[in-house]
Formats: structure tokens, C-alpha cells, sequence
């Protein structure tokens, strides 16, 4: 048998596997599930030894094939996260179940009955690079919801992800949520993939999370409804009223804290007058803190050593401790520039003129808005949701960090005693 059917075998039989299950999934409560979920969490904390062997060999690999640092950190498990992943099931465990809700409910003048209830959407496709904990994550969310998530993630990560995937078998085992709920596709070759994108009657809805080649990849070729996430070229407008200590702190902390990640900036936007009166107190500080700046022209009056930016800097997310700076004069300046080269993310204004801000708000098109806040916030967990399925770039069905409704659909049931339409 040759290579190319073992693999369509692995695709075909895994996704059929979930999709069976599905059903059973959609009927189980709130205690089954939650059960199942903390099992999980005791698991992968009494099995972190082994977690994090199986990574070594992933981070072994990756820096062997000259993976970025910043990737290097994305791919990172140690004790600290891995007890962060099993926190974070143990929060979805805390948080209510959605499934059975009812939405709406009226009456018709003809006497129907009709209600609006929460439900699962089936099967879910993850399709995710680098980052390990999004097995995690998904795991976590989909079965909260009554979903089955077949899992594809990076050839950088399938040493890890095989060993986190056995261990959530394991765990549910021992519960009433089959171990089929949650599988994992390791043929990772792109024609595989890209026939995962089109398993169209197995899998419901798809979900890219990674690269900005990545999601277009999916957009464009799944025939699969997908629920996008945005990479994440977010921006800090520094208005001429900014307090220049919170935006010196703000920009520091949006860039600084975990650059590889995508509600970091990759640029930061300055009024022309604030950057007259503190410019030079803001670019020396990203330096000290190893931060590579690209500047405009007005940038390099000042600092004529710097690097200029050119077009393709505007675009980049960098995921790395690099920034691209630009001067503006007005806040209508700021909202073109982020509206033209933004990613519909995450978009920050430090100002304290609330005209501006609330132009800022009504203007800037990004799923999520900050004033006087660092884009690090966007995040599941932040924003009180336990762990999260991604973030959501478009405008249909979710938008921003992506908790457990964003995993269900909608069902009407619709009660009478007799009714024929005339």
C-alpha cells in the first residue's frame, strides 16, 4: 500500500471517527462534560515530564532548522505552562455550559410556540501552527460545547502534540466522553491539508490559527465554512494629549511582553507634537528594551542612525521585537494608516481628548479597541472567557477572542397542536 493511501486512510478514517461521535457529544450535560475536562487538567499535570521530553525533541528540531527565537517561544512547553493549560480546563469547567439555552421564545398568533436554543456545531477543524497549548485550548472548548475537534497542527509541534492527544485519550477514558471526540492528524504534508479544508459533510466549520499564509490559505481553498483568525499587524496611536509616561509603559508592555504573539503591536503611530515634546523618551526606551524601531523620514530627523521603514514594514507582523514607527498630525491620519495596512485585530489610542477617542472608536475597523490599554488584552482568558478558540478577524457569526458561544449554533424548536399552513 502505498504512502500517499496510508495517509488518505489516516484523513478519512480520523475525520469519519469524530464525526460519528458528534452525535453523542451534542446529548451529554453540563457534569459529564466538566468530568471529562477536569480528568484532562490531573492528566497532563501528572504526565508534564513526559509533555515536556516530547517538546525537547520539537524545540531540538525546530532550532536545528533555524526556527526564529520568537517561534522558539511559541513552541516553548515548561512546568509553568503546562500548569497553565491544565488551569485553563479547570476554568472552562467554572464557566456555564451554553448548550440547551434558550435564546428567544414567542408566541405566534396562531398559537406555535417558538424557541431558540444554543447547540453544537458538530465537528470542528483546527488548523494551527507552532503553538501546542491550542491542542489545549481546543480540546477544552470544543468538548465544553458538545463539539469533536480534529486537530492539525505543525510539523514543528507533532511531538508534542502526540504526546498531549495520548494523554487526553487517556484521561477520557475513564469518562463518558469517548476518546474519538478529539483527534489529532499527523500526515502533515500539504496536500493532506489541503485536503482537510475540503472534508466537507465530516467537518463543520474550520478554523485556521497562525500565519498570515495560513489563514489565506484556508479563506481561499476550504470548502468548508471557516471562522477566521486574523494575524495580528496591531497598531498604538500616541495622541498629542497621551500622558507620556502610560504610553511610554503601554507601548513597552504592547511590544515588549510577548512579541511573538499577535495581539502585540507591530507598529506604533505618534501625533507630531507629542513626538516633538517626547519622542526621544519613547525611542530610547524600545531601544534599552532590544526593540529594533523602523522609522519614517520625520523619524529620522531625529534619529537619523535608525533603520527607515519601507512599504512592506507598514504590513508585516513581525512577531518579534521589532516596530515599525510612523508621525501623523491628527488622529484622521492615524485611523487611514490602520485602516489601510491594519489586520482588523486589535487597535489601541492613548489620548486624553475624548473627541478623538470616540472618533477612534466609531472609525477604526478591528475587532477589538482599546484607550488607554496595551493590545495584550485581547485574549480569551483577559476578557473572562476561561481559554479561547482563536481570535476573530470578520464581521459573521463571531468577532474578537473566540469563547465557547462562538463554538454553538442555533436551533429552533417550534411546539403546536395541530397547525397546517393555509
Amino acid at each position: 500500500m502505498s504512502h500517499q493511501i496510508i495517509a488518505s486512510d489516516e484523513l478519512l478514517e480520523k475525520a469519519a471517527r469524530a464525526k460519528r461521535v458528534s452525535s453523542r457529544l451534542a446529548i451529554l450535560n453540563a457534569d459529564q462534560k466538566n468530568k471529562a475536562l477536569s480528568e484532562i487538567a490531573s492528566a497532563l499535570q501528572s504526565s508534564h515530564v513526559s509533555i515536556i521530553e516530547a517538546n525537547k525533541r520539537d524545540l531540538d528540531n525546530a532550532q536545528s532548522n533555524g526556527m526564529s527565537d520568537a517561534l522558539l517561544d511559541r513552541l516553548l512547553l515548561n512546568k509553568e505552562r503546562i500548569d497553565a493549560m491544565a488551569q485553563s480546563l479547570q476554568d472552562v469547567v467554572c464557566l456555564h455550559d451554553p448548550i440547551g439555552d434558550c435564546l428567544e421564545k414567542w408566541d405566534r398568533p396562531n398559537g406555535l410556540h417558538i424557541q431558540k436554543m444554543r447547540v453544537p456545531l458538530g465537528v470542528v477543524g483546527m488548523v494551527y501552527e507552532a503553538r501546542p497549548n491550542v491542542t489545549v485550548d481546543a480540546t477544552s472548548l470544543c468538548l465544553k460545547t458538545g463539539n469533536a475537534v480534529f486537530l492539525r497542527g505543525s510539523r514543528s509541534a507533532l511531538q508534542t502534540n502526540h504526546a498531549l492527544v495520548e494523554i487526553i485519550h487517556k484521561a477520557l477514558s475513564k469518562t463518558e466522553v469517548s476518546p474519538d471526540s478529539v483527534q489529532l492528524l499527523e500526515d502533515t504534508r500539504h496536500e493532506t491539508v489541503n485536503r482537510f479544508f475540503r472534508l466537507n459533510g465530516l467537518i463543520d466549520v474550520l478554523i485556521p490559527r497562525g500565519s498570515k499564509k495560513l489563514i489565506q490559505t484556508a479563506v481561499q481553498q476550504s470548502t468548508i465554512p471557516v471562522l477566521e483568525t486574523g494575524a495580528g499587524n496591531c497598531h498604538l496611536f500616541i495622541d498629542k494629549t497621551a500622558d507620556p509616561d502610560m504610553a511610554v509603559n503601554i507601548t513597552l508592555n504592547a511590544k515588549t511582553q510577548r512579541p511573538s504573539v499577535c495581539n502585540s503591536i507591530e507598529t506604533v503611530i505618534i501625533q507630531k507634537d507629542w513626538f516633538t515634546q517626547y519622542g526621544n523618551q519613547l525611542i530610547r526606551a524600545l531601544k534599552t528594551a532590544g526593540v529594533e524601531c523602523r522609522i519614517d523620514e520625520q523619524v529620522s530627523d531625529v534619529f537619523p542612525d535608525l533603520r527607515m521603514a519601507t512599504e512592506e514594514d507598514w504590513e508585516t507582523e513581525y512577531l518579534d521585537k521589532v516596530i515599525a514607527v510612523r508621525i501623523v498630525r491628527n488622529v484622521d491620519e492615524a485611523i487611514n494608516h490602520i485602516n489601510r495596512y491594519g489586520t482588523r485585530h486589535s487597535e489601541s489610542i492613548i489620548s486624553e481628548t475624548p473627541e478623538n477617542v470616540h472618533r477612534f472608536f466609531q472609525l477604526t475597523d478591528a475587532s477589538t479597541l482599546y484607550h488607554n490599554a496595551s493590545t495584550r488584552f485581547t485574549d480569551g482568558e483577559a476578557f473572562g472567557f476561561g481559554a479561547e478558540i482563536g481570535i476573530s478577524t470578520q464581521k459573521l457569526h463571531a468577532r474578537g477572542p473566540m469563547g465557547l458561544n462562538a463554538l454553538t449554533s442555533i436551533k429552533y424548536i417550534v411546539e403546536g397542536d395541530g397547525q397546517i399552513r393555509e
